[in-house]
């Protein structure tokens, strides 16, 4: 981005240098130079240009209670006092950690009592990993490996992690995916459901789950995971038709379910878990982002009851991180969900928020360039199309991205998966604030019209 500013210049420079960002094309990001986030305040940033910007991504889909709480910061620095590092390994632990696993199965489904923690939501599944096959060998099954996951789901970035995923450009990269993991069809109607309707094809997305595992062997299959709602894949709020038949064939075979809630968790769909919203019943859920609003990396894993039983039989269990549980992380998720259930934000979310913000939404249907709006809580998605009847897409004309900069330049922080435009904003966004977002992404809609049309 061209600038006026030489402290901007400077930091881009430094960029240039000496900074490797993540997914980023290197050269083109010298070239550019990278756009310059200096402060924050609600759901609002500023760049060092002094532009400010409505954050339609709460982050990295992880700023729940918004920027800018110091409750949070004062929870951080209170605790560096007195305790700002100690692990968890040689039977020991410290009272943040046992006060943060107890918060956290007070508001997990039912039954979920126990919570391995890890740095992020990557490390979260490569526990998950770990210990699926650890399970099934305490129970004399040690054939139980395999992983069953979706296409185009994202599961994290680590070697394990994007494994799990189901992005092929990711795999493209590494040799990957590792051997036992494996990828069944996404229920993702708008692409690839065809002339099914959303029933009927949320059905059979749902049975290529069956089909696998029959293909596989039960005996071969350790567990199934899966994003309640995929949010790096694009928003893809699955048919109703979809989980209930899932549950069925879940009930059906001996292998356990992972329900990956680092997107979907703390809220984000009106619920403190996107299994709640669902009705699911996970063995084990993957934790992250909203655990602590992004101000601090933390993840983890929160563990069935009958899961951690059949774990207590099997002497060590050979896992852990430096930094699992940190202490100063444990403070500040404490503090952040005690702000979530102490304000009622999620309440408000659920009652308020997300209804108003998915009907704000749906009134971008009669856009030309919208071929269809879903969403769930304070999830979203509107997918640009060529042609409103048929689905079809402006092939190769890099639509997504053009909206994007569009929103960049107009104030408006909306991501690009391909040619969707999904938004997920802080929780604690206002009506008032949600009609600024819709209006934005209006106008830049209608901006990627005209360069579509010119």
């Amino acid at each position: 981005m061209t600038s006026n500013n030489p402290q901007t210049r400077e930091w881009q420079a430094l960029s240039s240098d000496h900074h490797l960002a993540p997914f980023s094309d290197f050269k083109q990001l010298k070239e550019k130079g990278p756009r310059i986030i200096t402060h924050a305040k609600g759901v609002y940033l500023w760049d060092s240009e002094g532009h400010q910007i409505l954050d339609g991504m709460a982050g990295l889909w992880c700023v729940a209670i918004g920027y800018g709480r110091d409750e949070l910061a004062d929870a951080a620095s209170k605790q560096m006092r007195e305790l700002p590092y100690y692990n968890l390994f040689f039977q020991t632990a410290h009272p943040p950690v046992l006060e943060l696993a107890k918060a956290i199965s007070e508001i997990a489904p039912a039954g979920m009592n126990h919570v391995f923690f890890t740095g992020s939501g990557s490390e979260g599944n490569d526990t998950m990993l770990r210990m699926v096959r650890h399970y099934w060998a305490i129970k004399g099954q040690p054939n139980k490996k395999v992983i069953i996951s979706r296409k185009n789901g994202y599961h994290g970035s680590t070697v394990a992690g994007a494994s799990l995923g189901g992005m092929t450009y990711m795999h493209e990269q590494g040799d990957l995916p590792i051997p036992g993991i494996v990828h069944i069809p996404q229920p993702y109607w708008f692409a690839e459901g065809g002339d099914m309707s959303p029933e009927e094809f949320g059905v059979w997305a749902a049975n290529q789950l069956e089909e696998k595992i029959l293909e596989l062997g039960v005996d071969n299959v350790g567990a199934f995971i899966a994003e309640p709602i995929q949010g790096a894949g694009g928003v893809i709020v699955p048919p109703d038709s979809y989980w209930p038949r899932i549950k069925e064939i879940l009930a059906k075979y001996d292998i356990l379910f992972v329900a990956d809630e680092v997107i979907c968790g703390f809220g984000r769909t009106g619920e403190w878990f996107g299994s709640d919203f669902y009705g699911l019943k996970p063995d084990m859920m993957t934790i992250a982002k909203g655990l602590t609003s992004g101000y601090i990396p933390m993840g983890g894993l929160i563990v069935r009851d009958e899961v951690v039983a059949v774990l207590n039989e099997g002497g060590d269990f050979n896992h852990g991180f430096t930094y699992s549980g940190h202490p100063v992380a444990a403070a500040v998720a404490l503090e952040n969900i005690r702000i979530l259930r102490e304000e009622k934000i999620i309440e408000r979310v659920r009652s308020e928020t997300a209804p108003y913000l998915q009907k704000r939404l749906r009134e971008l249907n009669d856009h030309p360039l919208v071929g269809e709006v879903r969403g769930v809580g304070l999830l979203g998605a509107i997918e640009l199309v060529k042609d409103k009847a048929t689905r079809a897409r402006y092939e190769g004309k890099g639509v997504g991205m053009i909206c994007r900069q569009f929103c960049f330049d107009n104030g408006l922080i909306m991501r690009a998966v391909g040619d969707t435009m999904i938004i997920a904003p802080p929780l604690v966004i206002s009506k008032t604030e949600i009609d600024e977002l819709v209006a934005k992404a209006r106008k830049c809609l209608d901006l990627t019209l005209s360069v579509l049309q010119g």
